[in-house]
C-alpha cells in the first residue's frame, strides 16, 4: 500500500482563514480531502495583513480544526496572497540554440533567463508565466521542443507583490508554527481548483469575489494572460448593510447570507425578516426588497469594475467560455444573474473539483473553499520543487528583497502548455464516473 502525500492549502482572507488538507496517492493518482478548518479573521484589510497577532491566532484556529478532522499534525502549507499591491509587467528572454534543433536544454536555459528578471527591493516576484515562444522571428509557437531554429525567444508575464506584504504573510504563518512552501497568487489557485483545460484553452475569465478583494484572472490558449486585483468585494456589501440598518457587522453578514439577493426585481415573494436591535432597542422588521436595494448597487459596482479591467486587458473578445465566478460572495443569491446581465456573457459559478468524492469532498465543494483547495492542488503539482527546498537549509521567513530565495519557487517559469497535466487527468477520471 502506498503512503499518501499530505498537502495543505491555507487561504488567509480578509474575513476568514480557510485551511484544506488533502492526501495524494502517487500510485493510484487520487486526491482525497481529509479535513478542513475555518476561522474568522479581522487581521487583514483588503487582502493585506494589518495585525500579525490576530492573523496568526486565526491561522492557529483554522489549522487546529483541520488537524482534528484529518488526524494529521500539519507543519507545511502553501499560502495564497492577494491585494491591490499585486502588479504585473512583461519581459522577454532570448537564447541561441546549441544545435539546429531546439532541445530541452535550450528551453530550460530560456526559462532560466526569464526567471532572472530584476525587480526593485520593495517588490517580490510571485510568478513568471511564459506567454508564447518565438523561433527565428516566427511567433505564436506554443511548444518549441524539437522544432528547427537557432534563436529562441519567449515573452513572459511577471507577477509581483509588495515584499513587505509577502513577508508579513510568512511571519503570520511562522508564528502559528507553520513552514511555508510557497506563496501563490490567489486567483491562480482558484483557477486551478475550478477551471478545466477546455475553458483555459478557448478563453475564460475567473472572478474570485472574496471578503476584501475581487481577483480577476484571464486565460487564453491554456496560458494566464492577465491578472487584476480590485479592492472592492463582499465586505463592502456587508458594510453597506451595517450603515443602512445600524447593526453590528456579524449580524449584517448573517442577514446578507440568509436574506440577501443581488437583483431586487427578481424576488418573487417580498418577505419580511427581523433586524436585531442594538443598545437595548427592540428588533425591527424589514422587507427583503429593501435589503436587496442596498445590496444590488454595490454588487453591480463590483462587476462594473471587473468589466472595465477585462476591457483594459484587450481580451474581452477572447472569452469564448465566458465568465466563472467563485469566492464566498459569489454564493449570494442572484450574483450569477447580475454578473450575466453586466458582462453579457455566459456566467457559471465555479466549484472546487479535482479530488475524489470520498472523504470530506462535499464539505469543501463550495465557492468559499476554491482558493484553499487550489493551493493544496498547487502543492501537489510542485511537490518536487518543495522537496528540493527541504534538502537545502530552511529559511523560515521571507527576506524583503530576494526574488530568488528558497521560498520563492514561483520564480520558476511556468511554460504554456496544451497538454493535460496529472491533476486534470485525475479530474477527468472522477467526472466521468
Amino acid at each position: 500500500m502506498s503512503t499518501p502525500e499530505i498537502h495543505v492549502g491555507l487561504d488567509i482572507g480578509t474575513t476568514k482563514v480557510c485551511a484544506v488538507v488533502t492526501a495524494f496517492d502517487p500510485v493510484r493518482k487520487v486526491v482525497e480531502v481529509l479535513g478542513a478548518g475555518l476561522a474568522e479573521c479581522d487581521g487583514l484589510k483588503r487582502g493585506v495583513v494589518t495585525n500579525i497577532n490576530k492573523t496568526a491566532d486565526a491561522i492557529k484556529i483554522a489549522i487546529d480544526r483541520a488537524e482534528q478532522q484529518s488526524g494529521y499534525k500539519l507543519a507545511r502549507v502553501v499560502i495564497g496572497v492577494s491585494g491591490e499591491h499585486i502588479s504585473t509587467f512583461e519581459t522577454r528572454g532570448i537564447v541561441t540554440t546549441r544545435t539546429s534543433e531546439i532541445s530541452e536544454d535550450d528551453v530550460r536555459r530560456l526559462h532560466d533567463e526569464l526567471a532572472q528578471v530584476n525587480v526593485t527591493p520593495d517588490r517580490r516576484i510571485l510568478h513568471v508565466i511564459a506567454q508564447d515562444y518565438i523561433i527565428d522571428g516566427q511567433d505564436g509557437i506554443s511548444d518549441p521542443l524539437g522544432m528547427s531554429g537557432r534563436r529562441l525567444e519567449a515573452n513572459a508575464l511577471v507577477i509581483t507583490a509588495s515584499a513587505a506584504a509577502v513577508e508579513n504573510v510568512y511571519k503570520c504563518a511562522n508564528r502559528a508554527g507553520l513552514h511555508v512552501d510557497a506563496v501563490v497568487l490567489q486567483s491562480m489557485a482558484s483557477a486551478l481548483a475550478v477551471l478545466d483545460d477546455a475553458e483555459r484553452e478557448v478563453g475564460v475569465a475567473i472572478v474570485d469575489i472574496g471578503g476584501g478583494t475581487t481577483d480577476l484572472a484571464i486565460y487564453k490558449d491554456n496560458v494566464l494572460r492577465s491578472v487584476n486585483v480590485i479592492g472592492l468585494a463582499g465586505q463592502r456589501v456587508t458594510d453597506d448593510i451595517v450603515t443602512v440598518l445600524g447593526i453590528r457587522n456579524n449580524d449584517a453578514e448573517q442577514i446578507k447570507v440568509d436574506h440577501g439577493h443581488a437583483i431586487s426585481d427578481s424576488i418573487l415573494r417580498d418577505e419580511h425578516f427581523q433586524v436585531p436591535g442594538v443598545g437595548g432597542r427592540r428588533p425591527t422588521e424589514l422587507s427583503k426588497t429593501i435589503l436587496c436595494q442596498v445590496i444590488e448597487p454595490r454588487m453591480e459596482e463590483i462587476f462594473e469594475f471587473v468589466l472595465q479591467r477585462i476591457h483594459d486587458s484587450g481580451l474581452a473578445n477572447n472569452l469564448a467560455a465566458g465568465i466563472v465566478i467563485t469566492g464566498g460572495c459569489s454564493d449570494l443569491r442572484g450574483a450569477d444573474m447580475l454578473a450575466q446581465r453586466t458582462f453579457r456573457l455566459p456566467v457559471n459559478k465555479g466549484l472546487p473539483r479535482g479530488f475524489s468524492h470520498e472523504g470530506l469532498a462535499r464539505e469543501v465543494t463550495t465557492p468559499a473553499h476554491a482558493t484553499a483547495v487550489g493551493l493544496a492542488l498547487y502543492s501537489i503539482e510542485h511537490e518536487d520543487e518543495f522537496e528540493e527546498q527541504h534538502s537545502s537549509p530552511v529559511i523560515n521567513s521571507a527576506p524583503a528583497a530576494a526574488p530568488t530565495t528558497l521560498h520563492q519557487p514561483a520564480a520558476t517559469v511556468e511554460p504554456p502548455s496544451n497538454k493535460k497535466g496529472l491533476l486534470q487527468n485525475v479530474k477527468d477520471w472522477f467526472e466521468n464516473l
